[in-house]
């Protein structure tokens, strides 16, 4: 058994490996709007208007509807396929769904660099979207499924920490492909096959989870497997809640319906907020259009890029406070720490550009590195809150009959979301103005209250035993009922767990005068 927990960092390298593999294509097809070629090819209005240099033009060089379509296309493409990835998650496990993902995305690569046109551009950037909306429907599930409880925390949150990684890399692959004429955003796009390939590759190796194999019937399999991964064979007690969790999640037959229950409540509640307050602090429009951002404010091309790096390497180093916290302090102080300092970035980022950019305004050297300095503040608080959390909450608080579903939900609220900021951003950005900061940072107070007010704390908690975290909580608890019914052949099953979550009492009822509605 020695060797038991090299298989396990093993299985969780290579699913991180997957995310950073899609993370790396997905941000690479997001710089390169930045780079003139790309956009005389492509977009030929919006490279015009950049040069322009009036009053309007400051904060609207890119508000441009067909650019604006080519982002956000790959967001509709992976809420569509997220749906459709619930189903082959749960039926045919993980595993599939990480390769089915990166095929999707080894064709969107392929289909960018060779692109000729602005449809087949965009077909491609659909066909990442798929890759996105599989991969993050089944990476996630197979972190949390995978990691000890003790672990899971932070070994979940080194999925966005691959996901940084990515970022990191197209950000430094488009840093030198700018440098190559005409032709560089077609290698920077073509470079993406190779992560691709990888992705693709890694899920070969990658075992099916204990939790699917035994919710697919396979006992014998999942129980060989859970020992390996343990590295012991005192795996009873786990084993046994897996196999309860399953006959429960087997008995479902209808996981959407299933999880509108008043029982899952409080699940679903953060399954959809979560996502939606993840979107609305504002990161995807500093990270992803970190280019535009600094051309906006005056750097030039290349300094543009470089900032992009800059930006990048701050989120991919500071989610390292997160892994090494989220199992210490817990998911709560770093939500709402962080919260306060993302608040104060984003209005001393617009309250500056407010008073000493746009118009016949031209911000100094000294202020624009300032700038620079307070956005990666901000970041670097999004790197261990709401960045990695917004992932890992979601992902462990359902039972297994509804966990497929919820991470379907998760997922699909998020890139929905996502969507609608990338749709509407540019055309913010315009409009807004400098205020498009404090309109994030309103947000981010509305989602810290929310926070303390709704979420529980959730590090340590087995997965299987989490609905105790919701029956404690002052609000929450008053929504949910006070025990579990499982309604079996002619017997109820009334199980009740210890405050410390390791001892399990059941008292079997004969009867059958339970309401059901409580459930």
């Amino acid at each position: 058994m020695k060797d038991a927990p090299l298989r396990l960092w093993s299985s969780l390298a290579s699913s991180l490996r997957v995310e950073a593999s899609s993370s790396a294509m997905t941000s690479a097809s997001l710089v390169i709007t930045s780079m003139d070629d790309f956009l005389v090819k492509f977009f030929p209005v919006v490279e015009r208007h950049k040069n322009q240099s009036t009053k309007d033009q400051d904060y609207c060089k890119y508000d441009n509807q067909k650019l604006t379509a080519f982002t956000s296309s790959l967001y509709l493409a992976g809420l569509v396929a997220s749906f459709g990835a619930s189903g082959v998650t749960r039926r045919f496990g993980r595993r599939p769904s990480i390769l089915f993902g990166g095929f999707s995305f080894l064709i969107g690569a392929a289909l960018n660099a060779a692109a000729v046109n602005l449809p087949m551009l965009i077909l491609g950037r659909i066909m990442l979207g798929v890759g996105i909306g599989f991969g993050n429907q089944a990476v996630p599930l197979y972190l949390s499924e995978m990691a000890p409880a003790k672990l899971r925390g932070g070994l979940n949150i080194m999925f966005q920490f691959a996901i940084n990684i990515g970022i990191l890399a197209a950000n430094l692959i488009n840093y030198g492909t700018a440098k190559i004429k005409p032709w560089g955003w077609r290698l920077s796009l073509g470079l993406a096959a190779v992560p691709a390939a990888l992705m693709f590759v890694g899920g070969l190796f990658l075992p099916e989870t204990s939790n699917s194999l035994i919710e697919r019937g396979h006992l014998e399999k999942g129980r060989a497997l859970l020992v390996k991964v343990r590295g012991t064979t005192n795996v009873d007690a786990e084993f046994e809640d897996m196999v309860d969790a399953s006959k429960k999640a087997n008995e479902v037959k209808h996981p959407f319906r299933n999880i509108l229950k008043k029982r899952n409540r409080p699940q679903l509640v953060m399954a959809t907020f979560i996502p939606f307050f993840q979107q609305l602090t504002g990161i995807n429009a500093i990270m992803f259009y970190a280019p535009v951002l600094f051309k906006t404010i005056g750097f030039g091309g290349d300094a543009s890029l470089y900032s992009a790096v800059i930006t990048g390497a701050v989120n991919a180093l500071a989610i390292f406070v997160s892994i090494f916290a989220v199992d210490r302090l817990g998911r709560r102080i770093l939500f709402l720490q962080a919260g306060v300092q993302m608040f104060i970035s984003q209005m001393v980022i617009g309250i500056i550009l407010g008073e000493k950019f746009g118009g016949s305004k031209q911000m100094s050297k000294d202020f624009g590195v300032f700038v620079v300095i307070v956005i990666c503040i901000y970041v670097a608080g999004f790197a261990w809150s709401w960045g990695p959390l917004g992932w890992l909450v979601p992902s462990e608080i359902f039972p297994l009959e509804t966990r497929s579903a919820g991470q379907s939900i998760t997922v699909s609220v998020n890139l929905f979301f996502t969507f609608v900021i990338a749709q509407s951003f540019l055309a913010m950005l315009c409009h807004f103005k400098y205020g498009i900061f404090l309109f994030f940072a309103g947000w981010v107070v509305v989602m810290s209250i929310f926070v303390y007010l709704f979420l529980p704390e959730t590090k340590s908690v087995p997965i299987e035993e989490m609905i105790n975290v919701w029956r404690k909580h002052w609000f929450w608890k008053q929504i949910i009922p006070a025990i579990d019914l499982y309604n079996g052949d002619e017997k109820l099953d009334w199980h009740f767990q210890s405050k410390d979550y390791a001892e399990n009492q059941t008292v079997q009822l004969s009867g059958s005068g339970f309401n059901k509605e409580h459930m």
